[in-house]
């Protein structure tokens, strides 16, 4: 074969090879047949549910949306408690994670510059990207210099190591003293839950990049699936969070599965989080509306394209032009509210606030940014059935 027309694989990643291969082969192994010769006490079981709920919410509030979004502030306290389960979930340091991962929201999908890209197979977006050192998996800190300032940050990067061995085998350890079964507690409570949080962060970057839908954004792989977000703390809404990455919910409805969210907001009633980011709702609804736009004129051109709608093509590219003035006379209006805003003195502003006149009406225009949507929704249904 010639050479030219054959890549050559990276070098193996050997540490993440070792680290994946014998906490799942422990996993398939012994887990299963200390359970059947000796069963596990009710304490290890305990152990392994809470140890995996503090992990995968020390990835999701911590690592991802706190240090790599900024999208809240965090007390010293919760910091510190992040970094030490974080760093339990054995998946990097903060400062290599979040490296990363504003990589991955830059560079979302490209095949040479993203970390994990979707676009490279699912296998390759689950794991497959930790098993060799591929050029676009290399850290550069130049994107995380805002974190080198954070003392907490800076502890955890310098002594990792140790903070990752003695949280993973420390803990069960006492805890198998305390309750009597060390071996069941490091089996259940160690290797299950590690191998375990490990998938569960995974999904995020391949499932929620494969299935599910996209209300606010194609213009990259992430998918909003709610039965991921049930077992991913919530960060399953991933359409969203590509779209508005800075705000601190991914689930923005009440009924939304997002314990994450529920936590963060949980925390600022005690003091422990603060200046809690909110993408507001006219965003959210001009984001969903762009995209029914979108969704109807490729209808409308695949339909044009045939003559089996010729009688109503005229008539539904009326309705949708119609819709679209609509929408931009909306936009126009909330962009002259928002310079009007900006322009008056805080006394001004303040009494005008104070009068309800911008406040309804910035109000009125969400609402009709809401009541168009719903009907592009309509309009994108009935054609959907007439073509059937």
């Amino acid at each position: 074969m010639n050479s030219q027309n054959t890549k050559q694989k990276p070098p193996i990643n050997w540490v993440p090879v070792i680290m994946f291969s014998v906490s799942t082969l422990a996993l398939l192994t012994l887990v299963p047949w200390y359970g059947i010769q000796y069963g596990y006490n009710a304490s290890a079981v305990v152990a392994f549910v809470i140890i995996t709920w503090l992990t995968g919410m020390s990835i999701t509030g911590g690592y991802h949306r706190l240090w790599s979004h900024n999208a809240y502030e965090a007390h010293p306290i919760l910091r510190v408690w992040y970094a030490l389960w974080g760093a339990t979930a054995m998946q990097n340091t903060i400062l290599d994670w979040c490296s990363g991962h504003r990589v991955h929201h830059r560079h979302c999908d490209d095949v040479e510059l993203d970390p994990y890209s979707a676009k490279r197979g699912l296998w390759f977006s689950h794991m497959g990207w930790m098993l060799r050192k591929y050029p676009s998996g290399q850290v550069n800190f130049d994107n995380v210099k805002n974190l080198m300032n954070d003392p907490v940050v800076m502890w955890q990067y310098k002594y990792y190591l140790p903070i990752t061995l003695g949280m993973n085998f420390g803990i069960p350890i006492i805890l198998g003293l305390i309750f009597g079964d060390v071996v069941g507690m490091l089996l259940l409570a160690g290797v299950a839950r590690l191998v375990l949080a490990h998938h569960i962060t995974f999904f995020i970057n391949s499932i929620a990049h494969k299935w599910g839908s996209q209300p606010y954004t194609d213009e990259n792989t992430a998918r909003d699936n709610t039965f991921f977000a049930f077992l991913t703390h919530g960060e399953g809404y991933h359409n969203y969070h590509h779209i508005f990455q800075t705000d601190y919910r991914n689930g923005i409805r009440w009924f939304h599965w997002d314990p994450t969210k529920w936590f963060i907001k949980a925390c600022s009633w005690v003091g422990l989080t603060k200046n809690l980011k909110k993408v507001p709702d006219f965003k959210i609804q001009r984001a969903k509306v762009k995209m029914q736009f979108k969704r109807a004129n490729e209808q409308l051109a695949q339909a044009s394209n045939t003559d089996q709608f010729s009688d109503n093509i005229d008539q539904w590219k009326q309705t949708l032009e119609k819709e679209y003035d609509d929408f931009k006379i909306l936009l126009n209006e909330w962009a002259e509210l928002q310079t009007g805003k900006y322009q008056q003195t805080c006394k001004t502003l303040q009494e005008k606030w104070q009068g309800a006149s911008i406040h309804i009406r910035f109000k009125e225009i969400e609402d009709g940014l809401k009541l168009q949507h719903e009907r592009l929704q309509e309009f994108n249904a009935q054609f959907s059935f007439v073509k059937v």
